[in-house]
């Protein structure tokens, strides 16, 4: 995450948080929605291909149990979304799981950097997007943490090959991850990461309807009247 100095000198924002959101949404489904067009706003901006969110089984602050509401509702909410979705991991009293844009994906899959870099760190044989996620998702399962995974978390190539020992650029400085070699275009990416996380803020706090923050059409099963969603029974 953008530490808040940092968002605060770069862009004038101040980093959104899902505290002040999810009391907008009393229905279940729509605050899982919410949580996820909020998480993932980046990846619906088109300025990140993935976003990797964590759900743990408990209540968050906002009451109430993100997990359990995805495990009842989550295929069903993003059925109709241009958002792709794998899990990664699950584990006991967590999942973790990948929103993406496949079109982003498969891009960034013929980028030549990415590619060496995926080669040297054990990923041969995933030359395609399901084969790349099956693999992330094993070397999650066995436990471990591929760093790599940054490449398609829209984490710079130059950054991402410092962070796992493959380039040759120093450490410059910490931001929403860690920065090597010239900060400048890095920290602008940063920027417009933040950016986009406000304005999605800034369309829920105004009481948009989720579903249609998702990118899914909304027809005639709902209606926004006043900044509150009312579904139709």
């Amino acid at each position: 995450m953008i530490p808040s100095s940092v968002a605060e000198k770069n862009t004038g924002y101040r980093k959104p948080v899902w505290m002040e959101i999810s009391g907008r949404y009393p229905d279940d489904r729509d605050c899982l929605a919410a949580f996820i067009a909020f998480e993932a706003a980046e990846v619906l901006d088109g300025i990140k291909p993935s976003s990797l969110i964590n759900l743990i089984d408990r209540p968050r602050r906002c009451g109430r149990n993100l997990y359990a509401i995805w495990k009842e509702h989550g295929e069903d909410i993003l059925r109709e979304s241009p958002l792709d979705v794998r899990v990664m991991a699950e584990r006991p009293g967590s999942l973790l799981v990948l929103f993406y844009d496949r079109a982003a994906l498969e891009r960034l899959l013929v980028n030549k950097g990415v590619v060496a870099i995926l080669g040297r760190a054990g990923y041969r044989e995933a030359c395609d997007v399901d084969g790349l996620l099956s693999a992330f998702a094993s070397r999650f399962g066995s436990g471990g943490v591929p760093h790599e995974i940054g490449l398609i978390l829209g984490y710079p190539i130059k950054d991402v090959a410092g962070f796992v020992g493959l380039g040759r650029l120093r450490f410059s400085c910490q931001g929403p991850w860690r920065i090597y070699g010239n900060p400048r275009e890095s920290l602008m990416l940063a920027e417009s990461h933040l950016q986009c996380r406000c304005r999605m803020a800034g369309r829920l706090m105004a009481g948009c309807v989720p579903c249609e923050c998702l990118g899914c059409p909304v027809g005639d099963s709902g209606l926004q009247r006043d900044g509150i969603f009312l579904s139709h029974t």
